[in-house]
């Protein structure tokens, strides 16, 4: 028993399929045109990814890229300590101010008479002896002008002789290396730029204090504080303020003093972050390295395998499965696996299609050619009648066949692009039976609808290829039903699906064939048929249907005492 487009034919056995062998060429002829084959651009594929083994992948460059940028703007930023800097260097200003007060005070307190009613002048040899004994704690340069602005003292000439003493604080000894070399001059660099817009700091030989405008303005009562860069490179601050004795100004003294201990304390800082950063770019190196191995790796070896499957040979290896990773590269491995397996099965399916379409039509074709070959040779009309009319059905059949072969074959397509949609089962199911009822001739099949459900039954679906699949059942039941037997479908619900099934009065199904009846070609019709009628492809297209659907199809006979077939069909709702 079989579909409603079924058909009777004797036991037939399947031809092997014939591989083509004829070249290109030999039927075209040489064309001058190279056409690039698909093995080229398969072993251009190879190519790259045998050289993805060799140099780093660009997901691991860009893993390292987008982590070690992060970390090089932070370590970039060592150069760039403005505001530290600043820092210290307006706290060393301050801390000149106010040396400089104490300073200026005790030297309006001593040097100066302390009788109001003398001239407010300062003592120069006075204020020399008191300048030495106060600054030289303090570590700074320290000169003293009178009211006029000419110098009366200065740190320098500590023994007073015009001899010139001039001492800094250096570092620790070290032995600088080629990292310690670059790393200086980088810094020098740098400082040199940030300190280019500062005012060049000069010696005047002629000792007259309202060259610095700082003194100027400090001999005029009002402190100033100044910062300014020597030929050299070296950054100088100076803080001048007024010596006063009564509010009345007697002098000035300008502090200066070198960056050397700011320079000291920004280039610790900066080796610090630098090693720190140093530190973190080799961790961060290792990571981005490990995480690309866990990421990269295995996206290479799945990009082989599909590579090896682009290029047939995949089938004995196959997509490796990376599930126990649990993560989205997992995932990603068992799509691909089904995926694949998915494909080897559509492939299976299209080849063992193909034969099957080769063995049907040679039958019909072995027909007529055998019939052609006889009309020649026939003299009789009425013979040559009978082969004419064997002509004709054997071209209805292949008609037929190819029609019902072209629509098999477009199914699978059209169920992947069409959208599934609410159907509602009770409905369609009693449109189906009342088109039969209301149509049927007498002696017909009886058919009624069985449903003990009061709210309909909605799954989703595609409509058009539900109807043709109950359509093709019930064909298929009137076909082998006996005059005015009885067709049942049945409508119900089995927890989360809805179950569908088509009874009949007929024979039942042959022993052993509820499986193969499904199979494409298969034909079990009903005797008497005309020979030719059906393909056998009615039942194969409705469980192909079914299953796009995510649900299943089966046929056995009815069971306890009573003849005939039943059909099932169970949907997810």
């Amino acid at each position: 028993m079989a579909s409603a487009t079924d058909t009777v034919r004797p036991e037939r056995t399947k031809a092997p399929r014939a591989r083509p062998t004829q070249r290109l060429d030999d039927l075209v002829g040489e064309s001058p045109l190279r056409v690039r084959s698909p093995e080229s651009s398969t072993a251009r594929r190879r190519a790259r990814v045998k050289w993805r083994h060799v140099f780093p992948s660009r997901l691991t460059t860009r893993l390292l890229a987008v982590n070690l940028l992060a970390l090089a703007i932070v370590a970039g930023g060592v150069f760039y300590l403005d505001q530290y800097e600043r820092g210290l260097t307006e706290e060393r200003i301050s801390a000149m101010v106010t040396q400089a007060d104490i300073v200026a005070a005790a030297l309006g307190e001593t040097a100066v008479p302390q009788d109001p009613m003398l001239p407010q002048a300062m003592d120069p040899a006075l204020g020399r002896k008191l300048l030495q004994r106060l600054v030289r704690p303090l570590q700074t340069r320290a000169r003293l002008y009178d009211q006029g602005g000419r110098l009366v003292a200065d740190s320098r000439r500590l023994a007073g002789g015009g001899t010139q003493v001039r001492w800094y604080e250096l570092g620790p000894p070290r032995s600088p290396g080629l990292l310690d070399t670059l790393f200086d001059d980088l810094s020098a660099y740098l400082d040199q730029w940030r300190r280019a817009g500062l005012p060049l700091y000069s010696e005047f030989p002629t000792r007259n204090g309202h060259l610095y405008p700082e003194v100027h303005r400090a001999l005029l009562g009002e402190g100033a504080a100044f910062e300014r860069v020597t030929l050299d490179g070296q950054k100088i601050l100076s803080v001048a303020v007024p010596v006063q004795r009564f509010k009345q100004v007697v002098g000035a003294l300008l502090l200066t003093s070198g960056t050397e201990i700011i320079e000291i304390r920004v280039r610790q800082v900066r080796e610090a972050i630098l090693q720190l950063s140093l530190l973190a770019f080799g961790i961060t190196v290792l990571l981005s390295f490990y995480l690309a191995s866990t990421v990269a790796r295995p996206i290479r070896r799945l990009a082989e395998s599909a590579e090896l499957v682009a290029g047939g040979r995949g089938r004995s290896a196959g997509i490796p499965d990376l599930s126990a990773r649990q993560d989205e590269i997992g995932d990603l491995s068992v799509s691909l696996g089904r995926m694949t397996s998915a494909l080897y099965q559509r492939i299976d399916a299209i080849e063992g299609f193909a034969a099957d379409v080769a063995h049907e039509i040679k039958n019909p074709l072995s027909s007529m050619r055998s019939a052609a070959d006889t009309i020649s040779r026939v003299n009789d009309p009425q013979a040559r009648e009978e082969l004419l009319a064997i002509l004709r059905e054997d071209i209805k059949r292949m008609d037929r066949l190819i029609s019902d072969i072209s629509a098999a074959s477009r199914i699978d397509a059209e169920l992947l692009r069409a959208e599934t949609a609410p159907v509602d089962l009770s409905a369609l199911l009693s449109a189906l039976v009342d088109i039969h009822v209301s149509t049927a001739k007498p002696g017909a099949p009886r058919m009624e609808l069985v449903t003990g459900l009061s709210e309909p039954i909605i799954v989703e679906g595609i409509e058009d290829r539900l109807v043709q699949v109950f359509r093709n059942l019930i064909e298929n039941a009137i076909s082998f039903s006996p005059p005015g037997g009885l067709i049942t479908v049945s409508l119900g619900r089995r927890a989360d699906s809805v179950v569908i099934s088509v009874e009949d009065e007929g024979p039942g199904l042959p022993p052993g064939k509820t499986e193969a009846i499904f199979d494409r070609f298969y034909s079990e019709r009903p005797a008497g048929e005309k020979f030719g009628t059906h393909s056998g492809l009615g039942l194969s297209i409705s469980k192909q249907i079914v299953d796009a659907h995510g649900g299943t199809i089966s046929a056995t006979n009815r069971g306890d005492g009573q003849t005939g077939a039943r059909f099932t069909i169970r949907l997810p709702i």
